[in-house]
């Protein structure tokens, strides 16, 4: 191996991801007197939390009463029971407040006439434990995630953050079982950067990009989820991907659910609102996992519009087009360039594409990384937490609710900062790393920097898209997982035949994109392992062959391990944690799915 220039970093938090759970876990370490370090791949504000439109959920009633509690119940009641609800009682209890602190940093909520932050109405969202329809979701306007990931920015520049922009992550720094480091590459100029850390916060976001049709980035790559399997580490409910409802047509783009919440509905090509069928109570509003099921059941049956009959009418035209020029200015101008809609006159053509992902890396509520060792499946890994949506908490379960995934990102970043600091606190310099530390992270980078086979990285990409999109989809079945596994392990056995023509090492994009297809392909074989062993249907996890909830053996959450080098998997499991932080809620116990 030739040799490459490696610098060395020290710090007490190495954070890795600059969306909204990074960014404010950086802050919370930073404000707590902590030498913190944020390494992302691209510019902050590019980060994917950038694009979130609807809202942030909080009980904070300036619409109409609200309670905590509720939003508890309606947090448990959309995971479909497979969250943990001492987790769930956590975000649910703090997230006015962090809604408040977000507020009092400078970001611009849209206002009610009296001037209060507007909430609007969200999927799953409910008053009084199921009886009505609450609005619990902040808002700004329909760039709400724009204007976090800004305001939180501009915090930790003010607090004088250690920013690495535009550095890769390439592997964790491992030592008996504690993580004490990450090593990483500089797109700018190609040297190769040893952090060395007390704590590491993985908050580098899902993996959309393993499918065909995805609502994210095409950043969003998964990085630290991969880390985490090659460091022997595993994963927790990969099985479980939420398709929104509501991506435009052949393009993917977003349509937040705000745009149900402030009143729009859909139709099939009979102008019928079908939702009224499928969840007569919630209609429209259902959670997600409800509404994208329905939408593909009358695509299959023939009621889809347009020549194909393969996609659903979104309609908004009968608003006042004041109030959505106000409150959904950006979908006006997505659906105007990706689909060529006026929405003040036409409907926006929709069908659901993949846009969150529930699994992630194991973690306790305070974003200790977790793990199963010695039948305690609740082991810290010393070192190693996350947040965000690489994160595993699990406060979404088998299925996340609309406007929960914001209120994560603060709440938890804020809590792992606070962990850190409190861990941290009489901590002298981070261990000395032993003699070779992170060689084995520049080795996997050499090797595919001079991968030489005949296979193109973006040939592997786009078939492991489309095995995805067809196997691992909406709707699935033991048949269509196991020949998805087999496609899978296919194309994952390809990776030695891969080529990289670009050989450098300063914005070497043929490079990147390398190593990010490596991450995908990893998550993507312990996503259809996890669906081909769950025999039930939970959320985001539709089995037509097993059509029924099975809480007496399947309320626990998938644990899996890979094997980087054969592609094998191993599956084990952690309970459910059926347990409340405090007396003043009891554990919600599972009911039938209604609406």
């Amino acid at each position: 191996m030739p040799a490459y220039t490696i610098v060395d970093h020290a710090f007490d938090v190495v954070v890795v991801g600059a969306g909204g759970a990074g960014l404010r876990a950086t802050l919370e370490c930073a404000l707590k007197g902590l030498k913190t370090a944020c390494i992302t791949k691209v510019f902050p504000t590019r980060s994917h939390t950038v694009a979130a439109q609807g809202g942030v959920a909080a009980s904070l009633g300036n619409m109409g009463e609200d309670n905590w509690r509720w939003h508890m119940y309606d947090t448990v009641k959309g995971s479909d029971w497979l969250g943990d609800q001492d987790a769930i009682e956590y975000l649910c209890r703090h997230a006015p407040d962090a809604v408040y602190e977000l507020e009092h940093w400078g970001m611009p909520f849209s206002r009610t006439p009296e001037g209060k932050i507007y909430q609007r109405a969200f999927g799953g969202m409910t008053s009084n434990y199921g009886e009505g329809i609450v609005q619990r979701t902040c808002a700004a306007a329909d760039r709400t995630g724009h204007a976090m990931l800004h305001t939180l920015y501009g915090q930790c520049v003010k607090h004088e953050v250690n920013f690495f922009i535009e550095y890769f992550a390439l592997d964790l720094i491992m030592e008996d079982g504690a993580c004490r480091g990450v090593m990483a590459w500089c797109l700018d100029d190609g040297t190769i950067h040893r952090f060395r850390a007390h704590k590491v916060i993985l908050a580098t976001g899902g993996y959309g990009r393993a499918y065909q049709s995805c609502t994210g980035a095409h950043t969003q790559t998964g990085d630290g989820n991969a880390m985490v399997l090659r460091a022997g580490l595993p994963l927790q409910d990969m099985e479980f991907v939420q398709f929104h409802p509501t991506g435009i047509f052949g393009a993917g783009v977003l349509i937040t659910e705000g745009v149900r919440g402030e009143g729009g509905y859909l139709t099939n090509s009979e102008g019928e609102r079908f939702m009224e069928r499928y969840a007569p109570h919630a209609k429209d509003l259902a959670s997600r996992d409800v509404v994208s099921r329905a939408m593909t059941i009358e695509i299959r049956e023939g009621r889809g519009v347009g020549p194909g009959k393969d996609h659903i009418h979104l309609h908004l035209s009968h608003l006042d087009p004041k109030i959505i020029h106000e409150r959904l200015p950006g979908i006006s101008e997505s659906a105007r360039i990706f689909a060529g809609v006026d929405v003040t006159r036409e409907p926006i053509p929709v069908l659901p594409t993949v846009h969150y992902n529930m699994g992630g890396i194991p973690c306790a509520y305070t974003g200790d990384a977790l793990t199963l060792s010695g039948g305690n499946p609740d082991t810290v890994v010393p070192g190693l937490m996350a947040v965000g949506e690489a994160a595993c908490v699990s406060v979404h379960g088998a299925n996340r609710l609309g406007s929960n995934s914001l209120i994560d990102l603060v709440v938890f970043g804020k809590a792992a900062g606070t962990q850190a600091a409190k861990e941290l606190a009489n901590a002298d310099a981070p261990h000395e790393l032993k003699r070779g530390a992170g060689e084995e992270a520049v080795a996997r980078l050499d090797r595919f920097r001079n991968a030489s086979g005949s296979t193109s990285v973006a040939s592997l990409r786009a078939a492991m898209q489309k095995a995805m999109q067809e196997d691992a989809a909406v709707f699935r079945t033991g048949d269509s997982l196991s020949q998805g596994q087999k496609r899978i392990a296919a194309i994952y056995a390809q990776r030695s035949d891969v080529e990289v023509r670009d050989h450098t090492l300063i914005w070497n994009t043929d490079l990147v994109e390398a190593l990010e297809f490596d991450n995908l392909i990893q998550q993507a074989v312990v996503t259809v392992a996890g669906a081909v062993n769950r025999l039930e249907s939970r959320g985001a996890h539709a089995r037509e062959d097993y059509p029924n909830r099975d809480d007496d053996f399947w309320m626990k959450h998938t644990l899996a391990w890979l094997n980087p080098e054969t592609g094998e998997t191993h599956i084990d499991y952690r309970p459910v944690h059926t347990y409340t932080l405090t007396s003043e809620v009891e554990y919600i116990k599972p009911k039938a799915r209604t609406y």
